[in-house]
C-alpha cells in the first residue's frame, strides 16, 4: 500500500513522502499513530503541492544541516560507562547517551536520527549522524570506563 508520510519515519523516509509499505504496518502502526495517510491521488496532489511550497524552506535547513556537519567532523565523543575488569559494559552505550553526549556539547541531534552498532565493550566505535536526508557524518565514539 502506499502512504504519504506526516513524520520522520525512521528506515521509511521524511515528512511528505510518498512510500510503499506493507499493509498490515500501515494501517496498525503508520496510520492509528498519525504517522501516515493513505496515498489517495487528491492527497497525492496536496502533498506534491505542500513539497514544492516548502522547497526553499528546504534549502534553508539543508544549509543548516550541513554547517552542523562541518561542525561535526572530526568530533570525538567520549562516553563514560561502568564496565566490568574484563571491558564489558553492563547494558550498552544507546543512541540516547550519545544524544546527551552531543547536547552536553551543544548540538541538539535527536536520538531517532543516531545510527550506531552494537557497543557493549569498551573501546572505540563510529556513529553516524543523518542531519538531513542529502546530509550525513560520521563521528568518532570512545567508551570508556567510570
Amino acid at each position: 500500500m502506499k502512504v504519504i508520510l506526516k513524520d520522520f519515519v525512521k528506515g521509511f523516509g521524511e515528512k511528505n513522502d510518498i512510500v510503499e509499505v506493507k499493509n498490515g504496518f500501515g494501517r496498525n502502526y503508520l496510520i492509528p499513530q498519525g504517522l501516515a495517510t493513505i496515498a489517495t491521488p487528491s492527497a497525492i496532489k496536496i502533498a506534491e503541492e505542500n513539497i514544492r511550497q516548502a522547497a526553499h524552506k528546504q534549502e534553508k535547513i539543508k544549509a543548516d544541516a550541513q554547517a552542523i556537519a562541518e561542525k561535526l567532523e572530526g568530533l570525538k565523543l567520549t562516553v563514560q560507562t561502568k564496565a566490568g575488569s574484563n571491558g564489558k559494559i553492563f547494558g550498552s552505550v544507546t543512541t540516547i547517551q550519545l544524544a546527551q553526549s552531543l547536547a552536553d556539547r551543544g548540538f541538539d541531534i535527536d536520538k531517532r536520527k543516531i545510527s550506531a552498532p552494537e557497543m557493549k565493550n569498551l573501546g572505540e566505535y563510529k556513529a553516524t549522524l543523518g542531519l538531513h536526508k542529502e546530509v550525513s557524518v560520521e563521528i568518532d565514539v570512545e567508551v570508556v570506563q567510570e
